[in-house]
């Protein structure tokens, strides 16, 4: 088969995972930004260098979205729906990034996938897609509001006899590991869903053989830098939200947030489960923030974002379904 339509659904996933990147930087760095731990480029370097190594450990998550989500028919045809997929899923990312809300970039290629492979013929894994993805998208964020309500009602007793300040310069200092484990996570999880698009569109393109789920090194390295890229780019409109709109975070609660949502990202990947960063480290937030009080939580922010995340399956399925059927036409 003609290698310049894979090239271009390569191209179009590239892209894809660099919004992933702007779009998601704020998962990793907004706590961190906004109780002045780091600077902002200072923690969006230091997002894309934790990134890109991340990406390196996630290959189980890129397998299954690579072969467990969908199967498309070989040829032109499977590469459209590849190319409907991810175009659904960019638009949803930067229809979201636009209103500053953060929403899935994982679960909006799942659900790009899941429209284009309806329209395009493809046999979508309705089993799979519940066991990896719509029961860990449920669980995540009510573990990520108990755990982070947990760890920081721990903190507090812990440091109860603390001197405030110093006790503040400390998860200061702290926080510089903590969201970097939080970065690592999110290159494991959303450097390795692309990977696995991209595996799947050379599979049904004829340059891998089928039943091979192998990640390639250079499919790795090529996601991992552009994420990198993308991060480092950064996403401003969703790191207010986050840092700011849902609580006023001090360096204790962004910590223990931090510590939370990375502690669920690795699990996750560990269970080769593709969940959503942005609903680890927002729930974490919500259940750290909760111990001042729950009056402390602005829940009408909470229900927006929550209302988001409702609707980014089928938003990017139904943007993934039309373009679908535009390719379909020609």
């Amino acid at each position: 088969m003609d290698w310049i339509p894979v090239a271009l659904v390569v191209l179009l996933a590239m892209g894809f995972n660099y919004t992933n990147g702007f779009h998601d930087a704020a998962n990793a760095i907004a706590t961190s930004v906004s109780t002045r731990a780091l600077t902002p480029r200072a923690a969006l370097a230091m997002a894309a260098v934790a990134n890109l190594f991340g990406a390196f450990f996630g290959t189980k998550v890129a397998q299954t979205v690579g072969k467990g989500i969908i199967d498309a028919p070989s040829g032109t045809l499977g590469l459209k729906i590849c190319a409907a997929a991810l175009v659904g899923a960019i638009v949803w990312n930067l229809l979201t990034w636009w209103f500053g809300l953060p929403s899935s970039s994982s679960h909006a290629l799942i659900g790009g996938l899941g429209g284009a492979a309806l329209v395009g013929g493809g046999v979508v894994h309705w089993l799979g897609i519940f066991e990896k993805v719509v029961v860990p998208m449920v669980l995540s964020p009510i573990i990520g509001v108990i755990v982070g309500y947990l760890v920081m009602t721990t903190i507090l007793w812990a440091f109860r006899h603390s001197h405030p300040g110093r006790t503040r310069r400390g998860f200061r200092i702290a926080q510089t590991g903590s969201a970097a484990a939080m970065a690592f996570g999110h290159g494991m999880q959303d450097a390795a869903k692309t990977a696995g698009v991209v595996v799947l569109a050379l599979t049904v393109g004829g340059f891998q053989t089928v039943g091979d789920d192998s990640i390639p090194l250079w499919v790795l390295v090529m996601s991992a830098v552009v994420i990198s890229a993308g991060t480092y780019a950064g996403g401003w409109r969703i790191m207010r939200t986050l840092g700011r709109r849902i609580i006023d975070l001090g360096p204790p609660q962004g910590f223990a947030a931090e510590a939370t949502a990375a502690a669920i990202l690795y699990t996750a990947t560990a269970l080769h489960a593709p969940i959503s960063t942005t609903h680890a480290i927002t729930s974490a937030i919500m259940g750290a923030g909760a111990t001042k009080r729950l009056k402390a939580v602005r829940w009408g922010v909470a229900k927006s974002i929550v209302g988001g995340w409702v609707l980014t399956f089928p938003g990017a399925g139904i943007s993934a379904a039309v373009t679908m059927g535009l390719l379909r036409l020609f």
